[in-house]
């Protein structure tokens, strides 16, 4: 919005130029969406513990310390994050670019569902919240949308339809794999895989919305390079015309997210609930998509790969040998049950991230 306002003037009033910098906005957008969380946290938090009662349940089968510690804390607080980032988005990105309403339009779809989920656990006092069947229909419903949307705008800003449909590969310059009409699937995948991913690692006290700013940061980062034909070259990455303004939205999203962690800090005030990881993580994915680093997703968002994984390989083992390969799955569980301490398991799966992050900031130079 101050963009399209203020970029125009920029030619006859000196302090109006500093709207047409990505990185001023992004810094705005940054401290926006966190002032936001930290003035409407507390009052945010009172109105929903009001009206949730006893909160959000805990899992029976669960730590035992939980059930006790964290019972009638607050959940929805995914309202806070997504109040911050769109309000950060919308005043401070350019609002003609597509890739920043495709993002805000998964954020808000996904964010949608895990309200819907939230409000039945909430509402009946159980951890059955949606139905996994309609829960996923329903990702995979805007996930495609966006995917299409995605490889539509690219088209339209002058990239090859066949670089559209393809995959890029890190430490590999030139290769591209080009998937056709199944890039739509793929990009399905992706985006509800990365939702469902950090939902499973919202287990724990500030253990799901680090790794998400870490991870925001860093694709904010990735689209500003590809999204500049002179860095772009430079690094020798794809160029992907226009995507250099989802920073702004990453900036909100951090801003947010650290708002949110002030008052997610143990011990948690509030939890995000499916509200926020859903949101978040589908955000993620439909940004890995829009930049064509996919794969380096994989990387930088490790942890949440970690924990999707170990939920699988628990269900698989039980279902064929009846016996259980951890402990507790999402695996932050299973060190819990082993004894490690909840600020031990988050400040260490914190530091793996970070780590990841750094990997994959360095597949950008190392090609």
């Amino acid at each position: 919005m101050l963009y399209l306002l203020f970029a125009p003037m920029a030619d006859d009033f000196q302090i109006a130029n500093l709207f047409r910098y990505i990185t001023f906005r992004s810094g705005g957008a940054l401290m926006t969406a966190m002032l936001i969380a930290f003035v409407f946290g507390q009052p945010m938090i009172g109105w929903l513990r009001r009206k949730q009662g006893r909160g959000q349940p805990i899992r029976a089968e669960g730590i035992e310390r939980h059930v006790i510690e964290k019972a009638g804390t607050p959940t929805m607080g995914g309202f806070l994050i997504l109040l911050g980032v769109m309000v950060g988005t919308l005043l401070w990105a350019d609002l003609s670019n597509a890739y920043v309403w495709i993002v805000i339009f998964v954020t808000a779809g996904f964010g949608l569902i895990g309200f819907i989920d939230d409000y039945q656990k909430v509402t009946k006092q159980t951890t059955d919240g949606l139905g996994g069947k309609l829960k996923l229909a329903g990702e995979f419903t805007i996930a495609l949308i966006a995917v299409w949307w995605a490889t539509a705008t690219a088209t339209a800003n002058g990239m090859d339809p066949a670089v559209t449909t393809s995959i890029t590969f890190p430490f590999f310059k030139d290769f591209l794999f080009n998937l056709g009409p199944l890039f739509l699937v793929f990009g399905c995948l992706v985006i509800v895989g990365s939702g469902n991913a950090v939902n499973m690692t919202d287990g724990l006290d500030g253990l799901a919305i680090v790794p998400v700013m870490i991870a925001a940061a860093t694709f904010g980062v990735i689209a500003y390079v590809v999204g500049r034909v002179d860095f772009a070259e430079y690094l020798q990455v794809l160029y992907t015309p226009g995507t250099g303004e989802i920073l702004v939205f990453c900036g909100a999203l951090l801003g947010a997210g650290l708002g949110f962690l002030w008052w997610n800090a143990p011990p948690a005030m509030i939890f995000m609930g499916d509200t926020g990881s859903l949101s978040l993580g589908g955000a993620l994915g439909v940004i890995a998509v829009a930049v064509k680093h996919e794969i380096v997703l994989a990387i930088v968002g490790g942890l949440f790969v970690l924990e999707m994984v170990s939920v699988m390989v628990q269900v698989a083992s039980f279902k064929l040998t009846g016996k259980r390969v951890f402990r507790m799955a999402p695996i932050h569980h299973h060190y819990e049950k082993k004894g490690w301490a909840e600020a031990t398991i988050v400040i260490r799966f914190w530091i793996i991230a970070v780590v990841l992050a750094l990997v994959g900031l360095a597949t950008l130079k190392l090609r």
